[in-house]
């Protein structure tokens, strides 16, 4: 795994009978890396993970990997709350030629400290590719200690982790006590900058899809210094990074995609489309960044 500054949290286009179309994923990893994104994460909550069969996820890897693996980062999201489903997901999605995996930590069955350990171990042990960690409780129920981090830390191929965990002071304690080439990556846009602030590494990124040049601009401005302009910039994407979140992710950005012509396609249920009136909200926004001519 190389050290992107910006992943993008890819969505998962389908077609209009539901089923995926991998031709328009290609294109969209493509159009991505043309816009400021260091990789993808396909397969992901953003990609519509849990209503993914696990033939189709395999091929998307496979698609993905094909066109832009080597220009930039793919990281094949291949965890769940099934240790053995998970460690044969890996293994299929490195046979299909993924630069990385992305664990997120078991769902609805909630082990202990020591059961997501060694749900973790299990699976970096039976892959060669690095992996990257995925804290996200809003979705799992379950957060992931900054001391387990550690522990799995002293895996070799276990290299970074996603934190969307919304608290700063957990992942500075984490930055604390992890080695320094541990890679901490933002798992919410909205604070990415403060997560650089205490030893972030990059952002795996939603709002990238539309606005991923400027995200690399503010992560760039960051490292080099300029502290100030990276605020600034911030504080400009801050609408951007709510509107996204106004329901059920990916719902709005799937939709945004659709506005700004980027077909995606319908969304699988058990989520549903937006209202009209986050429609509305949606394009007021992306008129707001210019994205969308007024009409």
């Amino acid at each position: 795994m190389r050290t992107g500054q910006v992943l993008t949290a890819m969505v998962t286009p389908m077609k209009k009978d539901g089923t995926v179309d991998y031709q328009q994923a290609v294109f969209i990893a493509e159009w991505l890396a043309k816009n400021g994104s260091d990789g993808v994460v396909i397969s992901g909550t953003t990609g519509e993970s849990p209503t993914l069969e696990y033939d189709e996820k395999v091929q998307l890897f496979k698609e993905v990997a094909s066109a832009v693996g080597g220009s930039i980062e793919v990281i094949a999201g291949t965890g769940s709350y099934n240790t053995a489903e998970s460690r044969s997901l890996t293994k299929a999605a490195e046979q299909a030629g993924v630069d990385g995996i992305m664990l997120v930590t078991p769902y609805y069955n909630r082990p202990s400290p020591e059961g997501v350990y060694q749900h973790f171990r299990t699976i970096a042990e039976g892959s060669s590719l690095p992996v990257m960690l995925y804290n996200v409780p809003s979705r799992t129920a379950l957060n992931l200690e900054a001391s387990t981090v550690a522990r799995l830390a002293e895996i070799d191929n276990i290299v970074a982790v996603k934190e969307a965990s919304g608290n700063l002071e957990q992942v500075a304690f984490l930055r604390s006590i992890t080695p320094e080439d541990f890679l901490i990556y933002s798992g919410d846009d909205a604070i990415t900058l403060p997560i650089l602030a205490v030893g972030g590494a990059g952002v795996v990124s939603v709002a990238s899809h539309l606005v991923g040049r400027r995200i690399k601009e503010m992560v760039e401005a960051f490292f080099a210094g300029r502290v100030k302009e990276a605020t600034k910039i911030h504080l400009e994407l801050l609408r951007m990074f709510k509107v996204l979140f106004i329901t059920t992710s990916p719902t709005p950005v799937k939709r945004a995609l659709e506005y700004v012509g980027v077909p995606t396609g319908p969304l699988r249920l058990p989520l549903v489309d937006v209202t009209v009136q986050e429609e509305e909200t949606i394009k007021e926004v992306l008129r707001h960044y210019g994205l969308l001519e007024r009409s």
